[in-house]
């Protein structure tokens, strides 16, 4: 296949501004080898097949402008790019319907459009713009927490037939209901909760996978996260974390023959640092015995740009989510899900899951 990939986003936020810029980078750096990204090209798409018609947001400061523009409006820290040299985009940013996209942390930073709309007409107002865009593709960048936010979201694609890309641990593509719901209707979805490329999940499930498989027996395990952007704002709000936490702890513990314990295992955000930015760190510790029951303790740090890890994942996600349009397939895409994200529908091995994408590709 080939031809342009019609993507609409929401929540025009550093993950966003990220994938965006990087694309930017590697357009104005043709000579530059393309790393940070698993497949360079996937059933002929490539990173320039991708355009971004169209983003949909709550910030006063960012609706009512182009994405070019928007993507470096406050709280959001991703220069990569000058503003001055980021091309002008098309496709413009329109108000989304706050619901319970907005935490209490962040109400200093992201200050909401007043709005004189009903949440009944931003709904029409959005489907007017994913039908006249000719948007095939949405991502959800939405804050985590966002749960009717992104119920709201994934109606929409239904409506309006538009594959689905799921960022954040608000379980879609993971939920028995909503899957049926996108099966029957035939429309794609991916999800849920974006793992990074070499992020703080990835990392933990890989290792403990690796005990795991050579036969050590893990006793306790934790893992705790640290940042400075937006996003660790957000998730002080505790009330917020009740599903990440879920997606991050599950998806390590499908990597373990046998569950441990809920009280010994924790995963999950821990808290908000001001001067790290978009910097993310994470501290892992492994503790299990080995052969004739004598211990052995693991720890790792691991300091990544939590928006570069992000978007060489998605980049993926929307040709994958696309190729699906292109063969008929709808519901969760399993292969996909499972590589890409935190909280699959079907949880496998890392391997695997990859294998299983490349023949999905494949046409296997």
């Amino acid at each position: 296949m080939s031809g342009r990939i019609k993507v609409g986003l929401v929540g025009i936020g550093n993950c966003f501004s990220g994938l965006i810029q990087g694309i930017e980078y590697y357009r104005k750096n043709p000579s530059q080898e393309v790393i940070g990204i698993i497949h360079d090209k996937l059933a002929g798409y490539g990173i320039h097949d991708i355009d971004f018609v169209c983003g949909f947001d709550v910030g006063e400061n960012k609706v009512g402008k182009p994405i070019n523009e928007a993507i470096y409006e406050y709280p959001n820290m991703v220069d990569w790019i000058p503003k001055g040299e980021m091309p002008e985009t098309n496709g413009m940013v329109y108000e989304s319907p706050v619901l319970d996209g907005v935490g209490l942390w962040v109400k200093n930073r992201v200050k909401p459009i007043k709005s004189d709309k009903t949440n009944e007409q931003i709904e029409e107002m959005v489907k007017k713009v994913i039908k006249d865009t000719g948007t095939e593709v949405i991502v959800s960048y939405l804050p985590v927490g966002s749960e009717k936010a992104t119920r709201f979201w994934a109606q929409v694609c239904l409506d309006t037939d538009t594959a689905f890309v799921n960022c954040i641990p608000s379980f879609i593509a993971s939920d028995p209901t909503w899957a049926k719901k996108f099966e029957e209707r035939n429309v794609p979805c991916i999800g849920d909760d974006i793992k990074g490329q070499v992020g703080a999940t990835i990392v933990h499930r890989t290792l403990a996978k690796l005990c795991n498989d050579r036969g050590t027996k893990i006793e306790k395990t934790y893992q705790i996260n640290v940042g400075g952007n937006t996003d660790f704002l957000n998730m002080k709000e505790q009330e917020r974390l009740v599903s990440k936490k879920i997606s991050k702890t599950e998806s390590v513990q499908s990597q373990l023959s046998k569950r441990l314990d809920d009280d010994q295992i924790y995963v999950g955000p821990s808290d908000f640092i001001p001067f790290l930015g978009n910097t993310k760190l994470m501290f892992m510790r492994i503790e299990g015995r080995q052969w004739a029951n004598i211990p052995y303790n693991m720890d790792v740090r691991l300091d990544v740009d939590d928006k570069a890890n992000s978007a060489g994942i998605v980049i993926d996600a929307i040709r994958l989510a696309r190729i699906a349009l292109d063969k008929g397939i709808g519901g969760p895409i399993k292969p996909a899900s499972a590589y890409l994200m935190k909280h699959p529908i079907e949880q496998t091995s890392d391997i695997a899951a990859k294998e299983a994408c490349e023949k999905f590709v494949a046409g296997n």
